[in-house]
C-alpha cells in the first residue's frame, strides 16, 4: 500500500517535471521569437514566465522533500529523487537565461539589426531540443536519449564559435557595429549556457539510471 502511494507521488513528480520543462521550452521559444521580430512585448512574456518557473521549482522541491522524509525510498528511488532535485536547479537557471536574453532583446528593439540573424536562431532550436530530450530521457528512463543530449552539445558549441568569429569580423570591418555585435555575442553565450544546463540534466538522468555520474565513469 505504501509502495502504491509512493509510485503515485513519483508519477506526480514526473508530471511536474514535464510541466516545468514545458515552461522553460516556452520561455526559450518566446525569447528567440522576440529576438527575431524585435518585439519588446514578446520579450516581456518570456521574462514573465520566470516567476512561474521559480514557483514550479519550489513545488517540485517540496514534493521531493516529502518523498524523502515520509517514505522509505530504496537506493534506486533515492537516486531518482536526488537527480530530480539537481535537475530543477539547472531548469530554473535555463529560465533565468531565457529572461536575460529577452532583457537584451528589449534593449535591441529600437534599432535595426546590422546583420541578418542566422546562427543564433539555430542555436536556440538546438538548445530547445536538448532541453526537451533531457527531460524526456528522465521521464522515460531512456539512457540512450540522455547520452545523445550530452553528445549534441558539441553542435551548440560549434555554432557559438561560428557566431563569435562572424561578429569579430564584422566589428573589425566596421567598429560602429560594436555595441550591437557584443549584445548578439552575449545572447549567443546565454544559448550556449542553456545547452550546458541541458547536458547537466542529461548527466543526472544517467546517474538516476546507472547510479554513476557520467564524469565518474572513467574512474571505475
Amino acid at each position: 500500500m505504501m509502495r502504491d502511494q509512493f509510485e503515485k507521488q513519483l508519477s506526480l513528480l514526473n508530471n511536474m517535471l514535464i510541466e516545468m520543462g514545458a515552461l522553460i521550452e516556452n520561455a526559450i521559444a518566446l525569447a528567440v521569437q522576440a529576438l527575431k521580430t524585435q518585439s519588446a512585448d514578446i520579450a516581456g512574456k518570456a521574462i514573465a514566465l520566470e516567476h512561474d518557473i521559480d514557483d514550479k521549482e519550489r513545488e517540485i522541491e517540496s514534493l521531493c522533500m516529502r518523498l524523502l522524509l515520509q517514505q522509505q525510498p530504496v537506493a534506486r528511488d533515492l537516486r531518482l529523487i536526488s537527480a530530480a532535485l539537481k535537475m530543477i536547479t539547472d531548469m530554473e537557471r535555463i529560465g533565468d537565461q531565457a529572461a536575460d536574453i529577452s532583457e537584451i532583446t528589449i534593449y535591441l528593439a529600437d534599432a535595426p539589426y546590422f546583420k541578418k540573424l542566422e546562427h543564433i536562431p539555430q542555436m536556440a532550436e538546438a538548445t530547445i531540443k536538448m532541453v526537451t530530450d533531457s527531460i524526456d530521457a528522465f521521464v522515460k528512463k531512456d539512457l540512450i536519449l540522455a547520452e545523445s543530449v550530452i553528445k549534441y552539445d558539441d553542435a551548440v558549441d560549434e555554432l557559438f564559435y561560428v557566431v563569435k568569429n562572424e561578429l569579430i569580423e564584422l566589428i573589425q570591418a566596421d567598429s560602429s557595429n560594436g555595441q550591437q555585435a557584443l549584445d548578439f555575442l552575449m545572447i549567443a553565450k546565454y544559448f550556449e549556457r542553456i545547452g550546458d544546463h541541458a547536458v547537466n540534466i542529461a548527466e543526472w538522468v544517467v546517474f538516476s539510471i546507472e547510479g554513476v555520474h557520467v564524469k565518474d565513469r572513467g574512474q571505475m
